[in-house]
């Protein structure tokens, strides 16, 4: 589960990691992720587009939706990537080129949108004053995350703050920095800047609202979170193997395995399938609908957009994107 979950929300996810304490988990490859403040928007890194890739692949992470007389590119992202990402291959990049308009899940190059959401997380995704998730958790949890932090190098006070959601949500991200990637060479992040320079009109499929809702776990029972936080913790012993996984997916153009990699579980893992299904529903099903949506109103008005969400939206089980798009009666085609 923290694969997907990971993979489907945007990178939010480090504002928690960032905004947690100054302190920081090392990272395996000894790079560690740099924080962001709330007073400053988050930096992005941008990697040389000088040569791009000659497209030498047969698949890309990148699906063409159509319909009579128009289509809409999708491309499925990871939000936390590294260098070897780069350059994209040129079925990508001239997919984006000959789109007049990009879509993101959340246009995180405006500032007054990064300051809400810094503002918004801190309120809501913190336990109220006086109160520390140690208290909240149950003894073997709390046991099983204090161990992570001390094989970290991470002070457990850093995530105490938090509810037991959020403190999952700040986990996973953690995790995910430590084997070397970064936010700031998401796929987003690329493009976001890609449409400054070419100076493409953006386009927000969600409102700080949505995502905030997302990460901080709005209306969730404390059970449910305290659930989610056991499964991520319990996670943690794959998750190394199934994010690698993931990425080498990714690049190769293989969606069946990314698949695979974001359902990865732990042997022999306790899970309670009606939870699991709650989890899915905030972070994943209901989200799947209004980018669907979304995509269809493009089509129908003739616009040539570029829209890049979380890959987990294209590859996951049961109703994703791509599923209820061709249930809609559009041509759906890997690029």
């Amino acid at each position: 589960m923290l694969s997907r979950i990971v993979l489907v929300c945007l990178p939010l996810l480090t504002l928690l990691a960032g905004c947690s304490s100054s302190e920081k988990a090392v990272s395996k490859k000894e790079a560690s992720a740099e924080g962001v403040s709330e007073n400053e928007t988050p930096k992005t890194v941008v990697p040389d587009t000088a040569s791009p890739v000659k497209s030498l692949q047969s698949r890309h992470m990148l699906w063409q939706v159509s319909d009579s007389n128009s289509s809409v590119y999708l491309l499925g992202s990871v939000h936390f990537a590294d260098a070897s990402f780069y350059p994209l291959d040129t079925a990508i990049t001239n997919a984006f080129d000959r789109s007049d308009e990009l879509a993101v899940e959340l246009d995180m190059s405006d500032t007054a949108v990064f300051m809400e959401i810094a503002r918004q997380t801190e309120l809501r995704g913190k336990l109220p004053a006086g109160q520390s998730l140690a208290q909240v958790l149950p003894q073997d949890v709390k046991k099983q995350l204090d161990s992570i932090c001390a094989s970290w190098y991470l002070a457990p006070e850093v995530l105490y703050g938090y509810k037991p959601w959020s403190a999952a949500m700040t986990l996973s991200s953690l995790a995910i920095m430590r084997l070397g990637f970064d936010p700031n060479l998401g796929i987003d992040f690329y493009f976001l800047h890609a449409a400054q320079e070419s100076k493409k009109k953006v386009v927000s499929l969600e409102s700080a609202e949505d995502q905030i809702a997302v990460l901080v776990g709005e209306g969730i029972s404390d059970s449910l979170g305290i659930y989610y936080l056991r499964s991520t913790i319990g996670e943690m012993q794959v998750t190394d193997s199934s994010i690698t996984l993931m990425m080498g997916a990714w690049i190769k153009g293989d969606d069946s395995l990314f698949r695979e990699a974001m359902y990865m579980e732990p042997e022999g893992s306790a899970t309670d399938s009606l939870l699991d299904a709650q989890i899915e529903d905030l972070v994943y099903i209901a989200r799947n609908k209004t980018m669907a949506d979304s995509v269809a109103a493009f089509l129908a008005q003739d616009r040539k957009v570029f829209v890049v969400v979380g890959a987990a939206h294209m590859a996951g089980k049961g109703d994703n994107v791509l599923k209820l798009l061709r249930d809609k009666g559009f041509t759906v085609e890997q690029r």
